[in-house]
């Protein structure tokens, strides 16, 4: 039992890793499936009214070269006269990202949930209590985003994309006064990440089940599948840049850190979703530079607006030994559990980020990082775990405006 404890850390990193890689992996295939085929659609051109290929019921086509070789996609107002023997689904790039997405929350979030997921100063919460929000969000979004899709509002693409914005910024608010900013975060996108799979597996593929069997049939595929299938399709294309940003998030606590952190993120979606337009645009032969430009305001707005305030004046005077001693007892107690060559804190089998604080010289050169996560974006400890008091915070910012010295400076 003793072996299996000392060494479960060490397996969850391991299966952290694989399982990280290979949804890094699908993603990739899936959100590049995604831009290829909403570039196609934007890019294929009708054929002359009378030619055989119009005859034939292609709506569109382009020609290509990459490789080395010549390509010639068509694609059919709603389906060929015949059925080719061999048709490529694109389904298993989604559902590979989703379980692998799925997987990874689990294994870094659900798995170490009082870490990871509470912080007491937000919101009191017991492990499987975090968990089953979790679990309910993702829920909760589809079902929402199913029936505003169903319903009129989903005839009208403007007005259905500031209603979807406004249900995730809503979301990110409810969640950000649940969890921490941080699970808060991955939440929402785990959140858009389901819808996207769902279209999927519940709409799109169903939709082209249908079409296929009545070929089969020797019937006329009925085009509203085609036509749901297109619009999910679309969406989840509009989805790609939000989720993308909010699968790095927690790499930049200045985000998700912020007193305002789901008006924060619903910054960074608009923005995203303004700048896969331009290209949307682009593609069909329109060049819309106000889309990128609005989208590269936001963000330089929030990076504005995100900045922290400059440190106070050097505070000369304070003996430096005894000042760092106190630093040094501070992280000891507060930072020192993760943070060391071999962390002692449950859960972590080696130091968040390669961030070891157990010697001088160590706390030395991490300083401006220590400064820039505990005292302006009070992101460390994880959910304040180990619960340091503002007091604290403030003796390891005396400590860096003062020079940061260890005492042998």
């Amino acid at each position: 039992m003793d072996v299996f404890g000392y060494l479960t850390p060490y397996v969850l990193e391991w299966l952290n890793l694989l399982v990280r890689w290979l949804h890094i992996i699908t993603g990739i295939a899936w959100i590049g499936a995604s831009f290829y085929f909403v570039w196609l659609d934007n890019s294929i051109r009708p054929p002359a009214p009378g030619s055989e290929l119009a005859n034939k019921g292609v709506s569109g086509e382009l020609w290509a070269v990459h490789g080395g070789g010549f390509y010639n996609p068509q694609k059919y107002l709603v389906a060929p006269a015949q059925l080719p023997k061999e048709l490529h689904w694109f389904k298993w790039e989604a559902y590979s990202t989703w379980l692998s997405g799925f997987a990874l929350l689990t294994i870094v979030y659900y798995l170490n949930a009082q870490a990871m997921m509470v912080d007491h100063g937000v919101a009191t919460l017991s492990s499987w209590q975090a968990v089953g929000i979790g679990l309910a969000s993702l829920v909760v979004g589809w079902v929402v985003y199913d029936l505003l899709c169903k319903s009129r509002l989903g005839r009208h693409d403007l007005a259905f994309g500031v209603v979807m914005w406004l249900f995730l910024a809503g979301s990110a608010y409810v969640l950000t006064h649940l969890l921490s900013g941080r699970a808060a975060y991955i939440q929402v996108g785990a959140m858009i990440g389901t819808i996207m799979v769902a279209n999927v597996a519940m709409v799109i593929i169903p939709g082209q089940r249908k079409m296929v069997n009545a070929m089969m049939a020797g019937e006329k595929p009925d085009p509203v599948y085609g036509i749901r299938g297109k619009q999910r399709s679309v969406h989840n294309n509009y989805f790609t840049l939000p989720v993308l940003f909010i699968m790095i998030s927690n790499h930049y606590a200045m985000t998700y850190r912020s007193a305002h952190a789901w008006a924060v993120l619903a910054v960074i979606m608009a923005a995203g979703a303004l700048i896969r337009h331009f290209f949307n645009l682009r593609h069909r032969g329109r060049i819309e530079w106000k889309y990128p430009a609005a989208g590269v305001a936001l963000l330089l707005a929030l990076a504005v607006m995100l900045a922290p305030r400059p440190p106070a004046a050097s505070r000369p005077g304070a003996d430096p030994a005894a000042q760092f001693a106190q630093v040094r007892t501070i992280l000891d107690q507060r930072c020192v559990g993760c943070h060391a060559a071999h962390p002692t804190q449950q859960g972590f089998s080696t130091a968040p980020a390669g961030v070891v604080l157990d010697d001088p010289h160590a706390i030395s050169q991490n300083a401006p990082r220590i400064y820039q996560q505990a005292v302006q974006l009070k992101a460390m400890p994880l959910g304040n775990l180990t619960n340091m008091t503002d007091a604290e915070r403030a003796q390891v910012a005396a400590w860096f405006e003062s020079g940061a010295k260890t005492g042998n400076q």
